[in-house]
């Protein structure tokens, strides 16, 4: 298989694997540009022993991990004028959706590098347990156990987030409506 057979094929798994494991969205881009330039360099390694997408899963939890532990500075871009905005007359579900994400990002953040991959892989990837235990160089049972406390963790965190968000009002129209 060739670096362009793989890049067309898993470059939105590898986009999504590494926004849900903490890459913030306006990094994702040059984070998926170095996975790719490790698979570039590191081909000739990949036996076929798994899957292709939980080889690449490997390289992006690394890749990720190396990520959350740099220093972010955020570059501002001066512009001329501020920009005039357009919005949509029906935005509700745009943002509903928008905060949504944003909270269940809060909730990743909250879980360990293990429980997180686990998480990430089977819910939100579907891959199956057998390819995450590997990937995660773990036992099968203990990737069905980091599961199920993820599972536990984050619905806490997102009754706690949306708790907090029907506070302040920004909880989903279709919350605030119903009461």
């Amino acid at each position: 298989m060739t670096l362009r057979q793989i890049f067309e094929e898993n470059a939105t798994y590898v986009w999504r694997v590494l926004r849900r494991l903490g890459v913030r969205e306006a990094d994702v881009d040059d984070v998926c540009q170095e996975v790719f330039l490790v698979v570039h360099r590191k081909i000739g390694t990949f036996d076929g022993s798994s899957s292709m997408r939980t080889w690449l899963y490997g390289i992006c939890l690394r890749l990720a991990s190396e990520y959350r532990r740099r220093p972010h500075r955020r570059r501002e871009e001066v512009a001329e004028s501020v920009p005039e905005q357009v919005v949509a007359a029906s935005q509700d579900e745009s943002l509903d959706r928008s905060r949504a994400l944003a909270r269940l990002d809060a909730a990743l953040d909250q879980l360990d590098d293990e429980k997180r991959a686990v998480f990430v892989l089977y819910e939100i990837e579907q891959l199956p347990m057998a390819e995450i235990a590997q990937a995660a160089g773990c036992p099968l049972q203990t990737a069905y156990s980091r599961l199920r406390a993820a599972r536990m963790q984050v619905e806490a965190e997102m009754r706690r987030l949306e708790i907090g968000a029907f506070r302040q009002g920004t909880a989903p129209m279709t919350e605030r409506t119903a009461l």
